[in-house]
């Protein structure tokens, strides 16, 4: 009853909120784009955006669109085909959102990304004043990964990330993920209702076999990480199920929502935890873990026990605990070839995020 209630005073607040939509719920079995589907969501965002609040949708879909122009019924593995797709469906996809917002009187923006252009500081705040600026004047931004240019080095890896990304780039109240799944379902197949801790349910991930699709649970848990580390509830839900939209926001036990922490971090550090590729890797002994973790103290040069990757000072690092497994990140102060003759603090607590 009590988590029951926390969902309620949660969602009933919210007023600026990323919506997810999924390649399977806006394509056919033919994997064209399906306008009954992609209408009734609009009209649901419609409905919203009449009530004042402030929409930004993340949309999958235009590499599913543009196979089915290009004839192709699996997803293409080669880089010079899905970037083909992507370009032939990104003007498609935005075709319809223009016009069904439209319809209800809404002006819609298109914003391109790539995982480069949220790496860089500067950039990454003139995205952020970019979106704000749309969503003051009543416009509701889609968004999507700049796929036609993107490459492995600057992608965000797909589209529940990218969600969860932009959620904490503008400050989200509420991340929303529809696909054609009901939630994250345990062992007996039942739909999790609310999640408080992920590492307890993390082994009910799995990955998506759906021909026009990456990512499926696995990649939605992950995109939970993010969110509810930056203080950012995330509800998954059905797309395909009437009025899910109202409902999630109404407190309704609708799909599964995943709970922030209470701790919510503060912009810079959202960007040094999560809009990085790591240059490399520092592993520290336990004293040094438990001193970050527990005391809050900075990272110092005795404390670490090996380095892996060519990071410079200013890149961001992971620290990692004697199994190698990442538990915070942080801006170097030092080279990592310099490393082992240094003294004095490597990563300051003011430059670190606890994961």
């Amino acid at each position: 009853m009590a988590l029951m209630n926390l969902r309620n005073d949660i969602l009933r607040k919210v007023s600026r909120i990323v919506i997810k939509l999924g390649t399977g719920l806006l394509t056919d079995a033919q994997n064209r784009l399906s306008l009954p589907q992609i209408e009734q969501i609009v009209a649901q965002l419609a409905a919203l955006h009449a009530a004042k609040k402030q929409i930004i949708v993340v949309s999958s879909g235009a590499i599913g669109a543009g196979m089915s122009e290009l004839g192709i019924k699996q997803r293409p593995k080669r880089l010079d085909e899905l970037q083909a797709a992507a370009a032939i469906g990104q003007s498609k996809l935005m075709a319809v959102y223009d016009r069904l917002f439209g319809n209800s009187g809404i002006t819609v923006a298109q914003v391109l990304l790539t995982h480069d252009d949220l790496k860089n500081r500067t950039r990454h705040l003139n995205a952020h004043n970019t979106l704000a600026t749309l969503l003051a004047r009543g416009v509701v931004p889609i968004i999507n990964e700049n796929d036609t240019v993107a490459v492995d080095e600057i992608k965000f890896g797909d589209n529940d990330r990218l969600g969860a990304l932009t959620a904490t780039l503008i400050d989200a109240d509420l991340l929303i993920i529809l696909s054609h799944v009901e939630g994250l379902l345990d062992e007996q197949k039942r739909v999790v209702a609310t999640v408080s801790e992920i590492r307890e349910i993390e082994s009910l991930a799995r990955d998506t076999d759906r021909l026009t699709s990456v990512g499926g649970m696995k990649s939605k848990i992950d995109a939970a990480k993010i969110a509810t580390r930056a203080g950012i509830p995330l509800v998954i839900a059905n797309g395909n199920r009437a009025h899910v939209v109202r409902d999630v926001l109404a407190g309704e036990e609708v799909g599964t929502i995943f709970l922030p922490h209470a701790d919510k971090l503060a912009s810079r550090k959202r960007w040094i935890a999560f809009f990085q590729h790591p240059a490399g890797k520092v592993v520290v002994d336990e004293g040094a873990r438990e001193a970050l973790c527990e005391n809050g103290k900075s990272l110092l040069a005795k404390g670490i026990v090996s380095t892996e990757g060519e990071f410079a000072e200013g890149d961001v690092v992971s620290i990692c605990d004697k199994n190698q497994v990442e538990f915070a990140r942080g801006l170097a102060k030092v080279g990592g070839i310099l490393i082992k003759s240094a003294t004095g603090v490597v990563i300051h607590r003011d430059d670190m995020v606890i994961l």
